[in-house]
């Protein structure tokens, strides 16, 4: 099969002989999207070697262990766990010590004509949602997971900053928890797609009027200032999320941090069953989000459209 792979000296498009492991449902993709995690990926982030992407609509062709799957269409969640340590035994294993992810870690991913997953990780999609929509369930899940760490009441004031793809995929999230949802970022025409679900677009030059006035900010914009606006906005003993990742050292001013008592809170992966109906929801308009879509043949070109400063979502179809 034909596989979007890193290896030490960068990214190819690779011939690679590939098979389901013993116990796993093996999985044609029918379409995957490109993260910003894929990006920096490629910069070395993570020191992963191998295929990458872990955002997919599948068809199930094999499933050993779950024969009924086959022939149907699939998400699949993206941390594959032991079933031993007590994150898997309490049925959440994205802080298995001993997990592989998907396209991340010890685990090829979706950029390529066929991946395997184990039965218990894939989600089957339902009939009325369109594989263009159910692409985005990971980046939406990771964007409703926010919600399992921090509280949000429908008075939490939230702030988010970033209006790239994640950033409104956040403010539409929290944006249904909270009356006070507002979208910080730098382009009007991403801002105004944000505001379609019901957040209040901010272009960041304007973020100072609100003073530190945010129980919530969240940190979207994949870029290391991000942090210094959010630790601008957020009031003293609030919260600051970080849902970005990038390759390299952040340097930031410990001393605002304690001084003002401020949580930081770390956010990763999110589960995917709860963000099922938000996506089958057309208040979210998902596929304003997608800006192009390539073969997976042209799969590097792809990349770099998508690592074009301001590009929303790339789609690959194999």
């Amino acid at each position: 099969m034909k596989a979007l792979t890193k290896t030490k000296d960068g990214l190819i498009l690779a011939e690679k002989d590939f098979s389901a492991p013993e116990g796993e449902s093996l999985v044609r993709v029918l379409i995957s999207g490109i993260c910003n995690t894929d990006i920096e990926i490629v910069k070395g982030y993570a020191g992963f070697h191998g295929t990458i992407g872990h955002e997919f609509v599948g068809l199930v062709e094999e499933s050993p262990d779950v024969p009924g799957l086959i022939g149907k269409r699939v998400l699949g969640e993206i941390n594959v766990g032991c079933l031993k340590c007590g994150w898997c035994r309490e049925n959440d294993s994205r802080h298995c010590p001993g997990r592989t992810v998907l396209g991340i870690l010890g685990r090829d991913g979706s950029h390529a004509e066929y991946l395997s997953l184990p039965a218990r990780n894939l989600i089957e999609v339902p009939d009325e949602i369109s594989n263009e929509r159910a692409v985005f369930a990971e980046p939406f899940a990771a964007a409703l997971g926010i919600t399992e760490q921090v509280p949000i009441r429908p008075e939490t004031r939230v702030a988010v900053i970033g209006d790239g793809k994640l950033g409104i995929l956040c403010a539409w999230a929290l944006a249904t928890k909270t009356q006070h949802l507002f979208l910080i970022g730098r382009h009007p025409n991403k801002l105004r797609i944000g505001e379609l679900g019901n957040a209040e677009g901010v272009l960041l030059e304007d973020a100072g009027k609100f003073g530190r006035d945010f129980d919530v900010v969240v940190e979207a914009s994949g870029s290391e200032s991000g942090f210094e606006t959010a630790l601008g906005l957020v009031r003293p003993r609030g919260k600051v999320v970080l849902k970005s990742t990038f390759q390299g050292k952040s340097v930031w001013e410990a001393w605002r941090v304690v001084v003002d008592e401020i949580t930081i809170v770390g956010s990763r992966c999110g589960k995917f069953r709860p963000v099922i109906d938000l996506i089958r929801n057309p208040a979210f308009p998902l596929e304003k989000l997608i800006a192009e879509e390539f073969a997976l043949t042209d799969g590097i070109k792809a990349m770099d459209h998508a690592s074009r400063r301001g590009a929303l979502k790339v789609i690959l179809r194999p």
